[in-house]
């Protein structure tokens, strides 16, 4: 089934994902009046952005301002946090502005996982976490059982976890029995670029879920940021789709724009599809001309 097609069945039922304030569903414009709401917090935002991949920090403040985010995703293990050289992420982003997202990108194991979002917590009091546990180098899809290991121990110790995982709804279901803050399935492959791959199991994901479901990696551009979205997404969050751009400020802005219009598409309701024409201007009271 096609995307469009998908999102045309999403949109014709009423909004039901998070946040969703009368005025949102009337459709204002505002962010203020549709916040996103994770772990009981409220961003204006629902796009969420990595730090990676860039040419230098100045490209990455750069991007990420244009992007509007205000939750960024940062990868312990391969940036060092607590440079004193000036030229280190803090400086550059600082975390009294937005909301880091500390990830555990490149751990294998839950245990590898577990402890690199403990260091988090106590190089910065970070308790909102991104957890990834890949199960395949060449793939970098998510290792599912030792995910769920982790995110066990995780919500137990106490941590806000945003998870990142297949496109399997009954997984997801899983995922939320245990408490987790947020379900973040793939879209595709980490830094392909195909867009949505599976958009039948994303919807259903985000229809079952009580928590908020943002699509993560895989998003190549704006349309399929726009498409997250209209299916019915609470957020997106993307990293080399930006950063890999001929232009990465400017796809920044058009990532900010796509998940803007999406989420407005969403709450507005896309009209049904026909299979015949539907004359825009009434066929009664024409003129006729002797």
């Amino acid at each position: 089934m096609a995307n469009d097609e998908l999102a045309v069945r999403s949109a014709a039922r009423e909004p039901r994902s998070e946040g969703v304030s009368g005025e949102a569903a009337k459709g204002s414009s505002s962010p203020s009046h549709d916040p996103l709401l994770i772990a009981g917090k409220k961003f204006s935002s629902r796009l969420l952005v990595g730090t990676g991949k860039y040419k230098d920090l100045k490209q990455t403040k750069s991007a990420i301002e244009a992007s509007g985010a205000e939750i960024v995703t940062v990868a312990l293990r391969r940036i060092n946090l607590a440079s004193a050289d000036g030229e280190n992420l803090q400086a550059a982003i600082p975390p009294e502005k937005y909301t880091y997202l500390p990830n555990s990108a490149g751990c294998f194991t839950a245990d590898d996982a577990v402890r690199t979002l403990r260091l988090a917590r106590e190089l910065g009091g970070w308790k909102l976490v991104k957890l990834e546990v890949i199960g395949d180098k060449n793939s970098l899809f998510p290792d599912v059982e030792e995910t769920l290991k982790a995110a066990k121990i995780l919500v137990t110790d106490g941590f806000e976890v945003m998870v990142y995982t297949n496109d399997d709804p009954i997984s997801a279901r899983k995922f939320e029995d245990l408490g987790v803050a947020a379900i973040m399935p793939l879209a595709a492959p980490i830094g392909s670029g195909l867009g949505i791959q599976n958009p039948l199991n994303i919807r259903m994901i985000v229809e079952q879920s009580r928590v908020p479901v943002l699509v993560d990696a895989g998003v190549g551009t704006a349309s399929d940021a726009a498409i997250a979205m209209e299916i019915g997404c609470a957020g997106v969050l993307m990293n080399t789709a930006i950063a890999e751009a001929r232009d990465p400020v400017q796809m920044a802005t058009a990532m900010k724009l796509a998940v803007e219009s999406g989420r407005l598409a969403y709450l507005a309701g896309r009209m049904e599809k026909r299979e015949s024409a539907s004359a825009s201007s009434p066929q009664t009271g024409l003129i006729h001309v002797i």
